[in-house]
């Protein structure tokens, strides 16, 4: 098979030999990447180059290299605490006698305000307006703080509030596939993402390899320090078939995240191929690679194809960029049809044709229904709700949450056309919204709300209540606001509400506190179950509604074709062409005053930015073995980082909002965790207070625990209860611990409890790298390795810490049970590689940085 060709001096293949590319052509494409990363930036290229030709020979032994990414793309909640980190990492710099700007972005960061909106108001033509308002309003401390972070670290570039989502936002206008290389200008080279949010890999529908990160890794990239990262395996996904009618990108996106989860493809990349790929457009693909994170891949990567520049045209990139893609995709291999005898880790096919419509719920997006089965689903998760079904009342299987949101379909013409083809057939025949259902329109860019308002569709959204609320990430993140009054009445806690989003989450608590069913669905699924009002309706049999005339209108009746929606989405784009893009209207970002100082001027009585804790003091990191720590939680399976990290809003009795009242703030201003994520006494007592946590110490679900007194308290007071006796605390859980968001406050939360280690079955990648960059050890168990019942009073210890490496990750548990009886297990360290192992060891990451930057002298 012929080699890669000969790409000239224009990239870094050039550094190798013309054997050499030949027979690393059969890489997959993501790993070619990753090689020309190195190829681009490190010296010694000789090592790196015989572990890829070791993988392919087929040995995927562990083995770390290193990564710089090419930029760096943050949201506004998780941007907010790194970004402070970075100022008080630059006073510890200037403290030490250095210069500001010895603590400086290294590479291009761009911040896009995107997940600070609420619905607040929706159903009204202002609720825009209204909302945006309201923004600005709360949030003015924070974002003058970001103006001054732009202009302090000049490789930062901020997009204010109200102009989409960041991951469509990255898709529309950030992205280039290909870029001169900072290091070498003479070099072309692939650009390579990193992103706070997980779905950061709805870029890799580009063919742009970018995974997301735990804040504190970004803030290694920040500094100009390699990401280590392991080498992976590499699953191929062959599409193959044509999805039938009526099976919309959405459906397909969740089908595939069931397949791979139960597939397991945990920690490795996979690449889409199969003559299928051809039948989905770029925003089809961007939905498949938005849910990586929910099958619980690194990244997604689709190739590169007409398909894909025809887009990147249509979204503003000109001639001459396109060009360089296309010449710089096939030069590399990384062209579509380049080199198909790959090598890959295993293969999987999925078969378009089989696919039905689906809803995914009501609490992992994995968990798939047919139409009529959701009904059935909702029984059998809730037992005793009512049955038949009221349709005059807001009773069990309510829909109390109708919202389209969320970045894996709203950056989709296609999804949000047929929205509003479904929506205008619904009035044409007189249906409507029930009165306790709060519906809501959250388009993720400015321009698919233009294409909206071009095809004439927005009317038709808008006469059911699918008003534009804003531009972000809304009902998404939990930023849902208040439920309508009618679902208020109806709040009693042993009435069934639910909530159908567009979105790519549904954990518990994660949508609203009051909701307990949420289910994930296509753009004009949620129109449809919007007017059907109850999620126990067979939306495939039953009628959503009755027409003027009286006659039940089924789904079936006002979906609309597939040729219908194609042509719709061509005259809205041909009409955008013709117009051009909408302004957006920046006065009120204009406005923010901020302090122009190269050193920011904290204040001592925010409540919403305080100077981070982890740069103060000079007491050295704990080392060594563990001995007779209490467990602070017992935890299962499955625990996502939305039961450990703050998030949603904060309640007035919660440890937080205690604090926060004790403060000033009044209990209707406490606003959301998100709001005050650069505070870390908010953060702190916010960690682990999720109402669904499940803790089998405690008496009760929600944020409790048992202190050393044996009374049941808030995790945060149990906590500092430990910590003042000195006794150490370790977290035992079970299988899959920390799933979810890259929330670097679920690790730093943990380590500012006092947690020492995380003992689990399995653990999610992002968390488990933020707990080891935070000092916190994460512990395996296998799962045949059956462990004795865990209560408030056992003693446990951990053996082996002193003498911990890559090669002897083994350790021992020691359970010593509240009768004085002792068992011993075997465990081992899950960390990945030999700087994980020094990044432990050193007491984690801010550790190190503290005493990097603690010295004038020191080289940045």
């Amino acid at each position: 098979m012929a080699g890669l060709p000969d790409a000239g001096p224009e990239t870094p293949w050039s550094r190798l030999g013309g054997e050499s590319r030949a027979r690393l052509a059969r890489l997959p494409r993501a790993l070619a990447i990753l090689l020309e990363n190195i190829l681009a930036h490190e010296p010694d290229i000789a090592p790196y180059v015989r572990l890829f030709d070791a993988w392919l020979d087929g040995d995927e032994t562990p083995a770390e290299i290193p990564f710089r990414p090419s930029r760096i793309l943050l949201q506004d909640t998780a941007g907010v605490a790194a970004l402070a980190d970075l100022a008080a990492l630059r006073d510890h710099h200037v403290a030490a006698g250095g210069k500001p700007e010895g603590v400086d972005a290294a590479i291009p960061i761009d911040l896009v305000i995107d997940h600070s909106v609420r619905v607040d108001h929706s159903g009204t033509p202002d609720a825009l307006a209204r909302n945006l308002a309201l923004e600005y309003e709360r949030n003015a401390e924070r974002y003058s703080f970001f103006k001054w972070a732009q202009r302090s670290f000049p490789r930062l570039s901020v997009v204010p509030p109200g102009h989409g989502i960041c991951h469509q936002i990255n898709l529309e206008q950030l992205s280039e596939i290909a870029a001169p290389l900072p290091n070498r200008p003479d070099w072309i080279g692939a650009q390579a993402v990193i992103g706070t949010d997980s779905h950061t890999t709805m870029v890799n529908a580009l063919g742009i390899l970018g995974w997301g990160v735990g804040g504190i890794e970004a803030e290694m990239a920040a500094l100009g320090h390699p990401l280590p990262v392991e080498l992976p395996k590499v699953r191929e996904v062959r599409l193959t078939g044509k999805a039938r009618e009526g099976v919309t990108a959405t459906d397909i996106a969740l089908h595939v995240t069931a397949q791979l989860r139960q597939a397991g493809v945990v920690d490795q990349i996979v690449e889409f191929g199969g003559d299928a790929l051809g039948t989905l457009s770029l925003p089809d693909r961007a939905a498949i690679a938005n849910m990586c994170p929910e099958y619980g891949a690194t990244a997604a990567l689709m190739p590169i194809d007409e398909i894909t520049l025809a887009y990147l045209a249509a979204m503003g990139r000109n001639a001459e960029a396109v060009a360089r893609y296309r010449t710089y995709a096939k030069a590399t291999g990384l062209w579509h049809d380049a080199y198909p005898e790959r090598r890959y880790s295993r293969s999987i096919e999925i078969a378009l044709d089989e696919l039905e419509p689906v809803l995914a719920g009501p609490h992992r997006p994995q968990q798939l229904h047919g139409l009529s089965d959701v009904p059935r689903s909702l029984r059998e998760a809730f037992a005793g709700i009512a049955t038949p079904v009221d349709r005059e009342t807001c009773g069990d299987g309510a829909v109390a949450i109708a919202a389209i949101t969320s970045c894996t379909n709203t950056a989709n013409p296609h999804l949000m056309i047929a929205a509003g083809l479904l929506a205008r057939n619904a009035v044409a025949r007189g249906l409507s919204v029930p009165p306790w259902v709060k519906t809501s329109l959250a388009p993720g860019s400015r321009h698919i709300a233009e294409m909206l308002r071009l095809s004439g569709l927005q009317p038709s959204l808008d006469a059911l209540g699918f008003h534009v609320v804003g531009f972000g990430c809304t009902t998404c993140v939990g930023n849902s606001g208040d439920l309508k009054p009618a679902a208020r009445a109806a709040r009693d806690p042993a009435t069934l509400l639910a909530a159908l989003l567009s979105g790519n989450r549904n954990f518990e608590n994660r949508v609203h506190s009051d909701i307990r069913a949420n289910y994930l669905a296509s753009p004009p699924l949620v129109v449809a179950g919007a007017l059907a009002g109850n999620l126990l309706i067979d939306l495939a049999s039953e009628p959503l509604g009755h027409d003027t005339q009286g006659t039940p209108v089924m789904l079936r009746d006002i979906w609309p074709d597939a040729r219908e929606i194609a042509a719709t989405v061509e005259q809205a784009s041909a009409a955008m062409q013709s117009t051009g893009a909408s302004s957006v209207n920046d006065d009120a970002w204009q406005a923010l005053p901020f302090n122009e100082a190269p050193c920011f001027a904290w204040n001592a009585d925010s409540t919403f930015i305080q100077r981070p804790p982890f740069f103060e003091g000079s007491e050295a990191p704990v080392r060594g073995d563990i001995l007779d720590a209490r467990p602070l939680l017992y935890l299962g399976d499955d625990v996502t980082t939305d039961h450990i990290s703050p998030i949603g809003r904060i309640a007035p009795a919660s440890p937080a909002g205690a604090y926060l009242q004790a403060q000033g703030a009044l209990p209707a201003r406490l606003g959301s965790y998100g709001d005050r994520r650069a505070n870390h006494h908010v953060m702190l007592r916010g960690t682990f207070d999720n109402a669904r946590l499940q803790n089998a110490l405690a008496e009760t679900t929600g944020n409790s625990t048992v202190d050393p007194e044996g009374a049941n308290v808030s995790v945060f007071d149990a906590a500092m209860r430990f910590a003042a006796r000195g006794t150490p605390m370790v977290i035992v859980a079970g299988r899959n611990y920390g799933t979810g968001s890259a929330r670097d406050w679920a690790a730093k939360g943990t380590a500012l409890l006092g947690v020492r280690a995380v003992i689990a079955r399995s653990f999610e990648r992002i968390h488990r790298a933020n707990l080891v960059a935070m000092g916190v050890l994460p512990i395996v168990v296998a799962s045949t390795e059956p462990l004795p019942d865990i209560t408030a009073e056992t003693r446990i210890s951990i053996l082996g810490i002193g003498t911990l490496s890559p090669a002897q990750p083994a350790l021992t548990l020691r359970l010593i049970a509240p009768d004085g009886s002792e068992t011993i297990h075997p465990a081992r360290a899950d960390i990945r590689s030999q700087s994980q192992f020094a990044l432990l060891a050193g007491g984690g990451l801010f550790a190190l940085l503290k005493a990097r930057y603690g010295r004038e002298s020191t080289p940045h």
